[in-house]
């Protein structure tokens, strides 16, 4: 392992991590400072989650795995664009953690960048992992760590308004009859479906699902495939089956469309679920679906759990330890049903379904799921998504049609 690649980072690269964590749906809040120990006994951990005060479930299970390794845990909790750039500053410094918890996208920059051990030197297990959501951590031939869980999206639907409207939501298996149900939505009087266009990377990460299931490939935005991905998009708007509001909404705001009870569909995330119990009426989940039938590959959310380079490499050991306790089957049951996550893998996933059956189309989306910067994309993923979500702000606004906004997004991203 090169202990010296870590600290040759760029401004560069500190800007690919703002881009890549500056949208999804995976945790927000305070942060904070800290440094590795210099106490040998004492392992410090970062993690995404500053949700979780010292008295949660989460602390507790940190403190536990350190107990079973022989160590204290020192835990530090940052905002996740914030972890990201810390972590990059710190490698700098030969001051990394000793076990980094970090949003899936920022894995290959940080990889690339020389701040992560693969698995290969590390000898970290991932054999359970699933392989669509451990090829998010996965750059250049090798595997950064390992999923502690996923979100990802897919359509809520309200059962009142799809009734009313005489629509039954298993016909609902592809393009052609979802808009067939969002015509008869609104010919019904009722709203058809929301979702977030806003220009940033939460645009994007809602607008791949169409992508992906349309059979475009991220490299190539100017083929047809992607062209009749906008070309969806825009032709709800033009018909009014989803509403202009599109354009500036966040996943937030689309969410709050949905709940007043007027939209037929929704597009978002597994995090909204305690909400949707929330909502007041009856609602249900089908994976996106793909232009011509099947599931569509929807994004995955979630973090890796990493082990960051170190001078001192006698530390590897433990750290070990302590990745593969915190994602042994019991606790990732624990910790992904407290983060409303599925869990990275089948064994966990099916017990979830067993306990809470409502999360069956959830596990099936995450199955389907790809993630982002899978493809070998690596640090390019960030450019070509920017690129995206101007394409889809100048087809929804008008501006230019879908075939010429996402030709000029494939000359910008190369």
């Amino acid at each position: 392992m090169n202990t010296t690649a870590g600290r040759r980072l760029t401004a560069a690269a500190l800007t690919v991590v703002a881009v890549a964590t500056s949208a999804t749906a995976c945790s927000a809040g305070g942060s904070g400072t800290s440094s590795k120990a210099a106490d040998s006994g004492t392992y410090s951990i970062w993690d995404p989650y500053p949700q979780f005060d010292k008295g949660s479930a989460w602390a507790k299970l940190l403190d536990g795995c350190g107990a079973e390794a022989g160590v204290k845990i020192k835990r530090t909790a940052f905002d996740t664009s914030d972890l990201s750039n810390k972590a990059l500053l710190a490698a700098q410094q030969d001051n990394s953690a000793d076990v980094l918890i970090v949003d899936n996208p920022v894995v290959s920059t940080l990889a690339e960048a020389g701040v992560l051990t693969a698995t290969d030197d590390n000898k970290l297990d991932t054999s359970k992992a699933d392989p669509n959501l451990l090829a998010a951590g996965q750059s250049g031939g090798k595997t950064y760590g390992t999923p502690i869980g996923a979100n990802t999206l897919a359509l809520y639907y309200n059962k009142k308004v799809l009734k009313a409207a005489g629509v039954d939501i298993s016909s609902v298996k592809d393009w052609k009859s979802l808009t067939a149900a969002l015509e008869k939505v609104k010919a019904a009087g009722k709203k058809g479906i929301t979702f977030s266009a806003i220009g940033t990377e939460e645009g994007t990460f809602q607008f791949l699902p169409w992508l992906w299931g349309s059979g475009a490939q991220l490299t190539e935005l100017d083929s047809d495939k992607a062209a009749s991905a906008l070309s969806l998009w825009t032709g709800w708007l033009k018909k009014g089956y989803a509403p202009n509001s599109v354009i500036n909404n966040t996943q937030t705001t689309s969410w709050q469309e949905f709940a007043s009870g007027d939209y037929a569909f929704a597009e978002n995330g597994t995090w909204q679920l305690a909400n949707a119990e929330k909502a007041g009426f009856e609602y249900g989940v089908i994976p996106v679906p793909a232009a011509s039938g099947g599931n569509a590959a929807a994004p995955t959310g979630g973090e890796f759990v990493t082990i960051p380079v170190q001078g001192d490499t006698g530390r590897y050991a433990t750290s070990k330890k302590l990745v593969s306790c915190l994602t042994n089957s019991q606790n990732l049951l624990d910790t992904d049903t407290t983060l409303s996550y599925v869990a990275p893998t089948g064994e966990v996933q099916d017990k979830q379904v067993a306990a809470k059956p409502e999360l069956k189309p959830w596990v099936e989306a995450v199955k389907a799921a790809k993630g982002r910067t899978s493809d070998d994309l690596g640090t390019k993923y960030p450019k070509i998504s920017e690129q995206i979500w101007k394409a889809v702000q100048s087809a929804l606004s008008g501006a230019a049609s879908p075939k010429d906004a996402l030709s000029a997004a494939q000359s910008a991203a190369k």
